[in-house]
């Protein structure tokens, strides 16, 4: 029995090292790990609860990093949640933003009770092409999250952001116009 639980800590560990050192219920369910056999990790350390069905390894085995908790949001949320508004802004260190807390968008239903105070859900449907993959982490695009902090943030910021954006290849050129005219920018 000792085996098979390091062999499934193991086989979880590797999805931890993607995802910031998280791992859910859901990850050990598609490995076809067991509910018992889950806990039976948990239990043994190495694995600590920060929200429903979230775990994170121990900071000495996978190190703590500065998008941690961005992860740890997106993962709380549940299947199809990524970054929104400000989150993503902060994420791509744009706009000078530092929210208080973690807007997540999801298309489903999500029961807030069980979410970390640190977590603002959003309940929003996407099309595709308004969504990425930054880092491992999902999030809107940078040209959609512009757009979603109009009254969140300053609108010298977001243009700004933009523009600084663009400079560091998070937004292409005709997306930066694209954005610019709907702020209303001076190059629109």
């Amino acid at each position: 029995m000792n085996e098979l639980v390091e062999t499934n800590r193991r086989r979880l560990r590797e999805i931890a090292l993607e995802q910031y050192g998280y791992v859910t219920t859901r990850d050990a369910e598609r490995l076809g790990i067991t509910l018992n056999a889950f806990h039976l990790i948990v239990h043994r350390g190495g694995l600590t609860r920060t929200a429903f069905g979230v775990y994170r390894f121990a900071p000495e085995e996978i190190p703590v990093t500065g998008r941690d908790g961005y992860m740890e949001a997106v993962l709380a949320v549940g299947p199809g949640a990524f970054l929104f508004a400000d989150a993503v802004l902060a994420l791509h260190d744009l706009a000078l933003v530092n929210p208080p807390r973690i807007r997540v968008g999801t298309p489903s239903r999500v029961r807030k009770g069980t979410l970390p105070p640190a977590i603002e859900v959003v309940r929003v449907d996407l099309p595709g092409a308004d969504l990425e993959v930054f880092e491992g982490i999902p999030c809107t695009t940078v040209a959609r999250a512009l757009l979603d902090c109009v009254g969140i943030v300053m609108a010298d910021r977001l243009l700004d952001a933009a523009n600084d954006a663009v400079g560091r290849g998070l937004l292409r050129r005709n997306d930066r116009e694209r954005v610019l005219a709907q702020l209303g920018g001076p190059d629109a």
